[in-house]
């Protein structure tokens, strides 16, 4: 592939996500809940992934609930755990049960914003179909 041919892709995938965020804003969800920090840091990274309402469930299940286990876990270590006599079986287990509720319950609620709003999925979605 050609360096003109990645320059398009590279464009066409930013018009899409553009595109996206329009319509997002147009349904009155808070910008924060369809565009976090973390989604331009990973687009600024090179990462193309879709707004969190288009994304499946199961990679918004997935990657935040990943991301809350590590973080709630690390935390709760440093300010609870260490200071008792807690396993690291348990620790491990406690901090993946915390981040498969909260990435179930976070997906749910872009399902369900999905849903409300009538939003198709990423795959589904064309940018030429937001005026």
């Amino acid at each position: 592939m050609n360096t003109t041919e990645s320059d398009n892709r590279e464009n066409s995938r930013e018009l899409k996500r553009q595109a996206a965020l329009k319509l997002l804003e147009k349904t009155g969800i808070m910008r924060s809940n369809y565009a976090p920090p973390y989604l331009h840091l990973l687009w600024r990274m090179g990462f193309d992934v879709p707004p969190p309402h288009f994304a499946k469930f199961w990679q918004n299940a997935l990657f935040s609930g990943c991301f809350y286990a590590i973080a709630w876990g690390t935390l709760m270590y440093f300010f609870v755990w260490s200071k008792t006599a807690m396993s690291a079986t348990a620790m491990l287990n406690s901090a993946g049960i915390a981040g498969i509720l909260f990435g179930l319950a976070l997906a749910s609620y872009f399902a369900h914003g999905k849903r409300k709003h009538g939003l198709p999925s990423w795959q589904e979605f064309k940018p030429d179909s937001v005026a």
